[in-house]
């Protein structure tokens, strides 16, 4: 047995032994297809009208530094720019991608990043390819935050998540990007998991707030509420040139073909008629905060889409998530490391479609012995 092979029965003996799943039967609390656009038959007439609208090509070619750039593309990311009123957007292929480019490309030697404790894995990523001083701050926490940004030297960009994927809770983003402006800091907001949820036409937290001329960059991820794939660093102008030039996830990838960039666009022209959608989420989100309230267990502190019921132990929490999968309810456990020793959680995603019924069901099957 190698030490590659060790490391598998480590994780098997640990209860963290990552497999491949196959989409399961049964209630939905585990998927990021929070307004079911991702099976939304009008949003696919609508990509599939873009796409016989889009020129011709199946692959892209290369790199768009080499063969792999168009019109379309750039046509593409300039209505985006204008949706998010920014002077520009550049698309990626997936949100990781653009965090581990944007911010490792950021990261020089005379930089200081100041990272909230539990921003997302493809940013903590992005700090570790690049050269920059990193420096952690207690999550959500103003006062801590203030203390190390007086401190910090150098360049200082500030990485937060606008909506934080595993605690559900909501960055203070406000009072950041006032701080931040008075210490001549750059703040960028990950918009993985707020992108499609806040906003009248869901452009976002940050655009919800009136903030995007006080945030430096936002990363906007389409393979969550969207219900598609890919994302878009938008900021100043300056910013996607230095990307061009600097970004090695951007530069050294095969540029997404025209049907990538249809999708994205589509998208973009449909989320304006989600507004029903957006509605019914927030009803939910309302009916399942009042029985999380009512229920005993230790529940995260969170009014949002993401909701998480703390199970100490992988073993403890993986059970439980095997009761709620024998009642036909999907809700994934989440273990250490990914979580802090202590910190492992069922965590529930709500969606526009889950009904008032699948709630109270989850809720039994969560109080029963």
């Amino acid at each position: 047995m190698n030490i590659y092979q060790k490391a598998l029965e480590e994780r098997k003996q640990q209860h963290l032994l990552r497999t491949l799943p196959l989409p399961p039967e049964g209630v939905d609390f585990y998927s990021n297809d929070y307004l079911g656009l991702a099976q939304s038959q009008n949003l696919s007439l609508v990509i599939e009208e873009e796409c016989r609208n889009a020129p011709k090509l199946n692959g892209a070619t290369g790199s768009r530094l080499l063969s792999g750039n168009s019109e379309y593309a750039e046509e593409v990311e300039n209505e985006i720019a204008k949706f998010h009123k920014a002077e520009s957007a550049l698309i990626y292929a997936s949100g990781y991608m653009a965090n581990l480019g944007l911010i490792s490309s950021l990261a020089l030697k005379d930089t200081t990043l100041l990272c909230d404790e539990l921003m997302h894995a493809s940013l903590i990523d992005g700090v570790r390819l690049g050269h920059a001083k990193k420096v952690r701050f207690k999550h959500n926490d103003l006062d801590d935050f203030t203390e190390k940004l007086k401190k910090a030297d150098g360049q200082v960009i500030v990485l937060v998540e606008s909506v934080y994927s595993m605690d559900g809770d909501i960055c203070p983003i406000e009072e950041m990007a006032a701080l931040c402006n008075d210490h001549e800091a750059l703040l960028i907001v990950d918009e993985a998991h707020a992108f499609g949820l806040y906003g009248e036409n869901g452009e976002g937290l940050v655009q919800s707030l009136l903030l995007e001329d006080q945030v430096f960059a936002r990363i906007v991820t389409y393979g969550k509420a969207p219900g598609i794939h890919g994302a878009a660093v938008v900021g100043p102008s300056w910013l996607k040139e230095y990307q061009v030039n600097f970004s090695r996830s951007m530069i050294f990838s095969t540029a997404p073909a025209n049907h990538h960039f249809s999708s994205i666009a589509a998208m973009y022209n449909h989320l304006s008629k989600c507004g029903p959608d957006r509605n019914l989420l927030k009803e939910n989100i309302a009916y399942f905060v009042g029985k999380r309230k009512e229920s005993g267990g230790q529940w995260l502190d969170s009014e949002t889409h993401i909701q998480s019921l703390i199970v100490p132990g992988n073993k403890e929490v993986v059970e439980l998530a095997e009761k709620l999968k024998e009642a036909e309810i999907n809700a994934l456990p989440i273990r250490k490391p990914s979580v802090a020793e202590g910190k492992e959680r069922i965590r529930f995603c709500l969606h526009s479609y889950n009904t008032v019924e699948e709630i109270d069901l989850l809720f039994r099957v969560l109080t029963s012995p």
